[in-house]
């Protein structure tokens, strides 16, 4: 052993590099930890995407009802108004006469009453 171990050498193996050549590149080996992470990520990806696209569906949905809420609430607030207005002139003739002829169906004496008959139901056949 005189002055050959100075000729040892020891080569540690990169556990990432393959020993195979492809033209002029050396060939690398991904970890299996890389890997993971990867397809973690990309199923990460997918399902943020797909949150997107449902939680769209719902964005639309409300919208629609939201619509429906508001169009109830603007005739709402006409009801309210034409209420209002009866409450404030509720002594009035002219009020008394319509809440008389809407809500009880009466008429003034010697008023001609029109009836449509295309709103009779159950006629005879």
């Amino acid at each position: 052993m005189n002055g050959a171990c100075s000729n040892w050498s020891i080569k540690v193996r990169n556990p990432y590099r393959l020993t195979g050549r492809r033209g002029d590149e050396t060939l690398m080996k991904m970890p299996r930890s890389k890997i993971i992470t990867k397809i973690i990520i990309f199923a990460l990806i997918v399902y943020a995407g797909i949150s997107l696209i449902t939680l769209r569906g719902r964005v639309e949905a409300v919208r629609g009802e939201l619509y429906n809420v508001r169009r109830a609430v603007a005739e709402m607030e006409i009801i309210n108004a034409q209420l209002e207005y009866e409450i404030e002139h509720y002594n009035e003739p002219e009020v008394i006469a319509d809440i008389a002829r809407s809500d009880l169906g009466l008429v003034l004496p010697g008023e001609i009453v029109f009836y449509d008959g295309g709103s009779v139901q159950g006629g005879a056949d």
